[in-house]
């Protein structure tokens, strides 16, 4: 009769259930610990030298560069089912490849507002200068940032759909485990534009996704795949 090997758990999907429960847990810090004062004003300029400016930015970087990883775990998980090789596997890379340019145009820009807007502020406050912070405006407003910005969360929300269709279709994790991650980031643009605890919310349901998906991760990490049954 087939037994399970003697083989260990599937650290790679391991890896990648961690690195989703951290980047689920980062992003609801970013919404949460960024200040968000009238940015035209001096003590707007200060928030831009805060910690907790720099805080809530690093953390959406770290998550960033996260998820992707753990798209990577995915597909490492799909292969393992014996799926090598199968459309389903194909499309779990091609979320992971396209989840890393998305994450990097977008980092781009959240690395302009974490060290650019702090020197800019840090000038404001102490000239008491109010005016410098429309320097601040024009970068991160300016076409060529904000088509960038604007390319990465595109491709980001891409990569989170295609990551959902692999698992929907490959039956390797929970069905439907991978769509509400998906759906909240084809929203991450649109929800910038809501108060600050609408954002909060944003940040809190993208945890609770997440962690979703890490869960799920976790429990296939200790499957055997059909490579690793033998006859007894």
């Amino acid at each position: 009769m087939p037994v399970p090997r003697t083989t260990g758990p599937d650290n790679r999907a391991r890896m990648g259930a961690v690195g989703f429960a951290i980047a689920g847990v980062l992003f609801v810090l970013y919404e949460a610990a960024a200040p968000r004062a009238d940015q035209t004003t001096l003590e707007g300029a200060e928030s831009w030298t805060s910690a907790g400016w720099a805080v809530a930015h690093i953390a959406a970087i770290v998550g960033l560069i996260l998820i992707p990883l753990g798209y990577g775990a995915l597909r490492g998980v799909i292969e393992k089912h014996g799926l090598e090789g199968t459309r389903n596997e194909k499309t779990a890379f091609l979320a992971a490849v396209i989840g890393y340019i998305g994450s990097g145009l977008t980092i781009s820009y959240y690395g302009a507002e974490v060290y650019g807007l702090k020197a800019i502020g840090a000038r404001a406050v102490a000239d008491g200068d109010a005016s410098l912070t429309e320097v601040g405006e024009a970068f991160r407003f300016d076409a060529t940032a904000m088509a960038v910005f604007a390319i990465g969360l595109a491709l980001i929300a891409v990569a989170a759909v295609l990551a959902a269709v692999a698992v929907w279709r490959s039956g390797t994790l929970q069905r439907w485990s991978a769509v509400p991650f998906a759906a909240l980031m084809v929203t991450f643009l649109p929800q910038f534009f809501l108060p600050h605890a609408g954002r909060i919310a944003w940040g809190a349901l993208v945890t609770a996704a997440a962690l979703w998906i890490a869960a799920e991760l976790w429990r296939a990490a200790s499957k055997p795949g059909p490579g690793e049954l033998q006859e007894a």
